[in-house]
C-alpha cells in the first residue's frame, strides 16, 4: 500500500521533473555510454537527488512513498530514453520492497533510510550457474555459526552487483531434498571479506547497468540480517518482491514501444514516396495505428497490475500478463 494517495496534480509535477531530468541529463549521453559499456556515475548521482532510489520506499523511512502506478509511469518515461537507467533503481527497489514488506522493524530502521538516499545501493542475488528460472534449485548455502551466517556458493547475472554495496541474497539455510522450496532464506549481504565479484559479464545490450558473477567463500553475515528474522521464508519473500519487478519490466516494454512509435511517426513524416510523405499512405497509417493501439493496451495492462499492487492485492497474474504483452 502506498503512503498517501497523491493527487493527479502532484503526480504530474513528479513526472514533469523526471521528464526534465531525462531530457537534460540522460538523453544527450545515453547512446555514447551504452556503446562504451560505461556505468553512468553522474546520472546515478542526479537520480539520488531526485529521490528515485527511494521512489517506492515509505516516507516514514525517508522515501517518496509513491505507489506502483506512479512508479510504473516513471519507469516507462525512463525506458523511452534509456532503459538501462531503469534497471539501476528497479533492482534496488525490489530489494527494498523485501525489507519493507517482510523485514523486522530494526532492519527497516537500519537499512531503508540508507536505501532511500542512495547511500547504500544494490539489488537481489537469485540466479546461479545451474538455477535461473527454477529458484528451487539454488545451491548457495548459509550455515549459522554463533552470531553469523557463513555463506558459500556462486551467483551469476546479478544486476548492480559491481557498483552496488549490498544485495539480498537467496540462500539455503536448511538441507532438505523435498520439498525443494523449503529451507530457503533471504540475507541482506554487504560486501566484505569472502564476497568477491569474479567478473563483469558482457552483454550485447542493456549495458548501462553493471551485471556480475559473484563468489561467496566463507563470507560472514550478521544473523540480524536475516530478513524477517525467521529462516525458511526466503522464497515467498522474494517472489512477493518480484511482483513489483514484473510491473517494472512491463513498463520498460511500454517505454521502448513508445520510443519506437515516436521514431516511426517522425520518420513517416519525412520519408517520401510518389512525391508525398509515407504517412499519407493508408498502408503506413494502418501500421502506425496498430502500433499506437498496442502501446496504449500495454500501458493499460501495466496500470491495472500496478493499481492492484497499490491496493495490497495479489497481482502476479496481472503483472505477468502485462509483462507478456508489453
Amino acid at each position: 500500500m502506498l503512503d498517501n494517495q497523491i493527487t493527479d496534480e502532484q503526480e504530474n509535477i513528479i513526472l514533469d521533473a523526471v521528464d526534465r531530468f531525462l531530457e537534460r541529463d540522460v538523453k544527450p549521453y545515453a547512446h555514447v555510454l551504452e556503446q562504451a559499456d560505461e556505468y553512468p556515475h553522474e546520472i546515478v548521482e542526479k537520480m539520488k537527488g531526485l529521490g528515485l532510489f527511494g521512489a517506492t520506499i515509505s516516507a516514514e523511512y525517508g522515501g517518496l512513498g509513491l505507489g506502483a502506478r506512479t512508479y510504473a509511469q516513471i519507469v516507462e518515461r525512463v525506458s523511452t530514453v534509456w532503459m538501462s537507467v531503469s534497471g539501476i533503481f528497479n533492482s534496488h527497489l525490489i530489494m527494498a520492497a523485501a525489507v519493507q514488506r517482510y523485514g523486522t522493524e530494526e532492519q527497516k530502521q537500519r537499512y531503508l533510510p540508507r536505501f532511500a538516499s542512495g547511500e547504500l545501493r544494490g539489488g537481489i542475488a537469485l540466479t546461479e550457474p545451474d538455477a535461473g528460472t527454477d529458484l528451487q534449485g539454488i545451491r548457495t548455502h548459509a550455515v549459522k555459526k554463533g552470531g553469523h551466517y557463513v555463506i558459500n556458493g556462486a551467483k551469476t547475472w546479478i544486476s548492480n552487483s559491481i557498483q552496488g554495496q549490498v544485495l539480498a541474497v537467496l540462500v539455503k539455510t536448511e538441507k532438505r531434498d523435498a520439498p525443494r522450496h523449503k529451507g530457503m532464506s533471504l540475507l541482506l549481504t554487504e560486501k566484505g571479506k569472502g564476497f568477491r565479484v569474479a567478473r563483469k559479464l558482457e552483454k550485447i545490450g542493456y549495458r548501462g547497468i553493471d551485471t556480475g558473477e559473484l563468489l561467496f567463500e566463507d563470507h560472514e553475515v550478521p544473523a540480524e540480517n536475516l530478513i524477517g528474522g525467521v529462516e525458511g521464508k526466503g522464497l515467498n519473500q522474494i517472489l512477493g518482491g518480484l511482483e513489483l519487478g514484473r510491473i517494472n519490466v512491463a513498463a520498460r516494454g511500454v517505454g521502448i514501444a513508445r520510443a519506437s512509435l515516436n521514431e516511426a511517426v517522425a520518420y513517416s513524416q519525412i520519408r517520401k514516396t510518389f512525391g508525398v510523405p509515407i504517412c499519407e499512405h493508408q498502408a503506413i497509417q494502418i501500421k502506425l495505428a496498430d502500433m499506437a493501439t498496442n502501446v496504449e493496451a500495454g500501458r493499460l495492462l501495466v496500470r491495472s497490475a500496478a493499481e492492484k499492487y497499490d491496493r495490497g492485492e495479489r497481482c502476479d497474474l496481472e503483472a505477468g500478463m502485462a509483462k507478456l504483452f508489453a
